[in-house]
């Protein structure tokens, strides 16, 4: 199953809650993939640092302050295996797609491949994955996209994930 939003959407964090809400618990870890060195790639960690801030109940990997990459993907996959072997895993990461759907936020019941339109093999990462285009395919410099785009749609995002946590909780309570 695919849910796809627009991050300008009025309702898209409540669309990614929605998604989410059958998937998330406090147990539920949050892999955020990306560097904060290109603003392209940032949407993970942004992400990250987003839902540490507001105090998400469950595990985060990959914020500004320590971000998880090409580099320590492997590790960092090695770690939440042995600490946390029984909790879904959500993944985040910022891809490229077509012009018109630059801005959105794609939903998916099905993990994703970090790197993979860089010509970058990472292995398949996630339960359920998160994924904000960022720009258009044909566009390698990812140096030009707007930190504006970034942060708006991490926090659309970051937004959606603490809103499926609260609907979680308070079906719990009925």
């Amino acid at each position: 199953m695919e849910v796809r939003v627009n991050y300008r959407n009025r309702d898209s964090s409540t669309m990614i809650s929605k998604f989410l809400k059958n998937y998330v618990d406090t147990r539920t870890i949050i892999l955020c993939i990306g560097t904060d060195k290109w603003i392209g790639d940032s949407l993970g960690p942004f992400v990250g640092y987003f839902l540490k801030k507001n105090l998400y109940p469950g595990p985060v990997y990959g914020t500004l302050e320590n971000p998880v990459h090409a580099i320590n993907l492997y590790d960092t996959l090695k770690e939440i295996k042995k600490r946390h072997p029984y909790s879904n895993l959500v993944a985040v990461d910022a891809c490229l797609g077509e012009p018109i759907n630059v801005g959105k936020i794609v939903l998916n019941n099905r993990p994703i491949y970090p790197g993979k339109g860089v010509g970058k093999m990472m292995p398949a990462v996630g339960d359920i994955s998160i994924v904000g285009i960022v720009d258009e395919y044909n566009s390698y410099n990812l140096h030009n996209i707007r930190l504006d785009l970034i942060v708006n749609m991490a926090e659309t995002i970051c937004n959606g994930i603490l809103q499926s946590i609260d609907a979680n909780n308070y079906l719990s309570y009925l």
